[in-house]
């Protein structure tokens, strides 16, 4: 996948810790002239389908395109010389992030830091993003 090349890939969940991952990634891509892709992966709920409340994809794509709006638009307004590409995608949000950085300069994710066991509850993208990228990962940090 070449279209990847020279092009930050930083993963945007509408948490803290991902503006912070996309404010670290746009700072670094202004930095290298680099563009940003900031990718949004959601998926349905594992308890998702019963009883009458039945809700479209296209609801649960439409929400995942307006937390990766709101986030993109309020931090790639100090970076305008940095492109930023948005990209919305049903998934694992780890395997999403996998498959679109192959071939990139780098991943970037925030990490909620929930420690060892809601960690190994839930699992953790950060820790599935570093151990089976294809290219540098940096992980950002939650500022507590």
């Amino acid at each position: 996948m070449n279209e990847s090349r020279h092009r930050i890939i930083v993963g945007v969940d509408g948490s803290a810790s991902s503006a912070r991952a996309l404010a670290w990634a746009l700072d670094y891509a202004e930095e290298l002239h680099l563009a940003v892709t900031a990718v949004h992966a959601w998926q349905y709920p594992y308890a998702y389908g019963s009883g009458a409340t039945i809700i479209a994809a296209s609801d649960f794509g439409a929400e995942a395109r307006r937390t990766l709006d709101a986030a993109v638009e309020k931090l790639a307004a100090e970076h305008p010389s940095v492109p930023v590409e948005r990209c919305v995608a049903e998934g694992h949000p780890a395997r999403v992030l996998i498959d679109r950085s192959e071939g990139a300069d780098m991943l970037v994710v925030g990490s909620r830091g929930h420690g060892a066991f809601v960690g190994a509850l839930i699992g953790s993208v950060s820790q599935y993003c570093v151990s089976h990228a294809r290219c540098p990962v940096l992980v950002v940090r939650d500022a507590d």
